[in-house]
């Protein structure tokens, strides 16, 4: 298989994030400098900065209720990261991000492909958040937000929006636009007072804790599988 395929199903880092390694003259395959798109043969020994890399036996996908404040990444140096927050036995990483300001269910995962699969914007994969801002929720600005709004030299796909109070909605994204919902609030005019993601595709938050996490069930990580057309290997 390709370089970057093995060290994103070996729960190292993403293709993306390989192929930057591999440019970067860190990554060696049988004591040599590995260089880009090369293929991986079985036995041969795979290194990242000196210390090898070997092939997940499981799978693991956790459903995590990120308290505000704490950083969706990997970043050592951010004295908030989410890993060292959680501090699992195992080397897993985030499934895209959820701003510091904001709450909710995030997913981590040692599965490359799972991450990459739910991550490319052309698969329309749903996620919905409660939104609560500071002035009160109009029709306008409900139609205003499910057609889409200009933000980041685009404008947003059409979404599902609904009211749930005089100042809060809820609304289903199928896209993760930079702070998307906070910029399209802002571009008409409100500001988000407190955000939490609920769901995840099929995945919800539920009646799970803040900070605290737990495996996604066998039916759960089959369906997830299934919705981003992915088939075989073993769950959590």
């Amino acid at each position: 298989m390709r370089l970057n395929k093995y060290l994103s199903d070996a729960g190292y880092c993403s293709r993306r994030q390989a192929d930057r390694l591999v440019e970067e003259g860190r990554v060696q395959v049988d004591g040599r400098r590995a260089s880009l798109g090369e293929q991986v043969e079985e036995g041969q020994k795979v290194c990242v900065d000196g210390r090898e890399v070997k092939p997940i036996r499981r799978k693991i996908v956790l459903a995590f209720h990120k308290p505000k404040g704490i950083v969706c990444t990997t970043e050592k140096r951010e004295k908030n990261n989410i890993i060292d927050y959680i501090r699992y036995p195992q080397r897993i990483y985030p499934v895209g991000r959820l701003d510091k300001d904001s709450e909710g269910l995030i997913l981590l995962t040692n599965d490359g492909e799972l991450m990459n699969e739910i991550l490319r914007a052309r698969n329309y994969h749903e996620k919905e958040y409660e939104v609560r801002v500071d002035r009160p929720v109009t029709k306008e600005f409900l139609g205003k937000m499910s057609r889409g709004v200009e933000i980041l030299d685009t404008v947003t796909r059409p979404c599902q929006v609904y009211q749930t109070g005089v100042c809060s909605f809820r609304i289903i994204l199928t896209q993760g636009l930079n702070r998307q919902i906070r910029r399209m609030c802002e571009a008409l005019g409100y500001r988000v007072r407190h955000l939490r993601r609920y769901r995840i595709m099929n995945i919800h938050l539920g009646d799970l804790e803040s900070g605290k996490y737990r495996e996604l069930t066998e039916k759960e990580y089959r369906e997830l599988q299934r919705l981003i057309g992915k088939r075989g290997g073993s769950g959590s």
